[in-house]
C-alpha cells in the first residue's frame, strides 16, 4: 500500500495503466500512464535546475495539477509564498529535461512519510487523509469525477483531485462558468449532482 504521494501516483499508473485518469478540454483525456509521464516530464523540468526550497504555480490550467502532483513526487514543498515554477517547464525547454532525470529518480530514495508537503502537513498524514476521505466518498475506479476547471487553485476541488487520484477515478476538469451547476458521479449515483465542496472542506488544515 502507497505510504505517500509520490507512491500513490506511480502505483496507480502501474495498476490502471490505460484507464482514464483525467480528461480537460486542452489535454482531452489522458490515461494513468499517460498522467504520470507528464507529471514526471515536469519533475524532470523542476529537478534540472537549483532546486527551491518550495515550489508554486497559478497558471489557472491543467498544469497547475500537474505541476502539485509533481512537486509532491519530487518530494518538495507545495505553497502559494513558493518560486513560481518556469512556464518551460509546462511543455516547454525544460519538460522531460535530461539533467533532471537522475534528480528525480534519487528522490525514491528521499521521499517518506514524514516527507513535508502542503500547509504543514507530510505526505503520510496526508494519505491517511485521503484514506479516511474515501471511505466516506465511496470512490473507487469506476467513479467519474466532474469538477469545475474554474475553482482549480481552490482547497477543496485540489483536495477533491487528490481523492479521485487516490481512489484511481477519472477526474473530469470541466470549463464552465462557476455558476454553472457543476458534477460528479459515483458508482452509487446514477444522477448528476451539482459540485459540493462540503466533504473537502478543512481538508487541507494542519
Amino acid at each position: 500500500m502507497a505510504s505517500t504521494l509520490r507512491d500513490l501516483l506511480i502505483q496507480r499508473a502501474a495498476r490502471l495503466q490505460s484507464q482514464a485518469a483525467l480528461s480537460t478540454p486542452d489535454w482531452g483525456t489522458l490515461s494513468y500512464a499517460q498522467l504520470r509521464n507528464r507529471v514526471e516530464g515536469v519533475a524532470l523540468g523542476l529537478l534540472s535546475r537549483e532546486v527551491p526550497s518550495a515550489s508554486f504555480s497559478s497558471t489557472h490550467t491543467p498544469w497547475d495539477w500537474a505541476a502539485e502532483l509533481a512537486v509532491a513526487a519530487s518530494g518538495l514543498v507545495w505553497d502559494p509564498a513558493g518560486q513560481t515554477m518556469p512556464s518551460d517547464t509546462f511543455g516547454g525547454a525544460r519538460f522531460n529535461h535530461e539533467d533532471g532525470r537522475g534528480p528525480y529518480h534519487a528522490r525514491e530514495q528521499v521521499v517518506q512519510a514524514t516527507t513535508p508537503f502542503s500547509a504543514g502537513l507530510d505526505q503520510g498524514e496526508l494519505m491517511l487523509r485521503l484514506r479516511r476521505l474515501n471511505t466516506k466518498l465511496g470512490w473507487d475506479h469506476t467513479s467519474r469525477i466532474d469538477l469545475p476547471l474554474a475553482r482549480l487553485g481552490e482547497a477543496p476541488l485540489r483536495a477533491a483531485l487528490w481523492s479521485a487520484l487516490y481512489a484511481g477515478a477519472h477526474a473530469v476538469l470541466i470549463a464552465e462558468t462557476p455558476t454553472t451547476a457543476k458534477r460528479f458521479f459515483t458508482r452509487f449515483q446514477s444522477a448528476p449532482q451539482a459540485w459540493d465542496a462540503e466533504p473537502f472542506l478543512g481538508f487541507w488544515n494542519a
